[in-house]
Formats: structure tokens, sequence, C-alpha cells
């Protein structure tokens, strides 16, 4: 854990000098970061956004609270250049039965020897939806074996009723 903070001081501070470097960010990577300092969006909540050419930054994507899709189109609209946003985020249905599976499904995941490492530090590269019984994984994995065991361990978990499996192989 020492580690993995060391490396993301290190990240952060990496991409601070190559920002200097660079001269001014675009418009999609000030989104971007404002997205990812957003405090509390987790494991499971997932969010997206588009930039078109006009400034109209669409965000979308699932969260868990209400006042998270707030949150994101206010840190979003101070943005100069944002002439407007369409926020499409979903906000997912307040449930414990839900609730209940999300907690479980992170436990089963977290607990896998190989998937792990996808849930080290702040925004964890798996991301965890689960609306009405049925569960979505988004993010990034290294490699086709962790895509499949990510999915046959999801599959595993009591109460769900579907498992989607939109993880991508970025090594």
């Amino acid at each position: 854990m020492k580690w993995a903070s060391v490396l993301i001081g290190l990240t952060l501070l990496g991409s601070t000098l190559a920002a200097k470097a660079n001269g001014p960010r675009s418009l999609e990577d000030q989104v971007r970061h404002e997205l990812l300092m957003l405090p509390y969006i987790g494991v499971f909540d997932n969010l997206s956004y588009s930039v078109d050419p006009n400034g109209v930054v669409t965000l979308s994507g699932e969260v868990v609270r209400p006042i998270d899709r707030y949150n994101a189109e206010q840190a979003v609209k101070s943005l100069q250049g944002v002439a407007r946003i369409d926020n499409q985020i979903e906000v997912l249905p307040l449930s414990p039965f839900d609730d209940r599976i999300r907690f479980a499904m992170l436990r089963s995941l977290e607990r896998t020897h190989t998937l792990d490492k996808y849930f080290w530090g702040v925004h964890p590269a798996i991301r965890i939806v689960v609306k009405n019984g049925h569960v979505t994984l988004d993010g990034d994995v290294l490699n086709e074996g962790d895509r499949t065991i990510a999915f046959i361990t999801a599959n595993g978990v009591p109460g769900v009723f579907s498992v989607t499996n939109n993880l991508q192989v970025n090594p």
C-alpha cells in the first residue's frame, strides 16, 4: 500500500510537470480532471463524458447517490470553454437489495488473487454498477484472463440476476 501511494504521487507529479511543459490543457483534459477530483465517486459509480467542438459537454453513466449527479455537473460547469452541459447521468435506484449485491460483489472480486490489484488506489480500474440485481462490470484490465475471471467471479455472487462484462483489455 505504501508503494501505491508513492506511485500515485509520482504519477501526479509527472502529469503536472508535463502539463506545464505542454502548455494549457484541452477542454477534454480539464473535464476529465474535474470528474476525477470529485471526492465521493467510487467503485460503484461509473462516469463518462464527451465534448463536442461547440463546447457542449455530455455527461453520462451511473451514480449511486443523487448528489453525485449534481456535483459532477457543477464541477464541469465552471470550466472555461463549456457552452452547455447535457447531464445524462442516471441515478441508480436506492435499494438495500442492490447494496448487498454491491458489497458482496466488491468483496468477491477483491478476494480473487488475480483481481485484487484492480482495486488499489483512489480510482479503481474496475467499476461495479448494480441496477435491480443486474450487474455491469466496467473498466480496464490487463489481459483476457483477468476479464474472464472477473466475469466468472461476478456470476458466482448470490442474488445476481445477470452480469454484463464491459471490461476492456488495455495492457
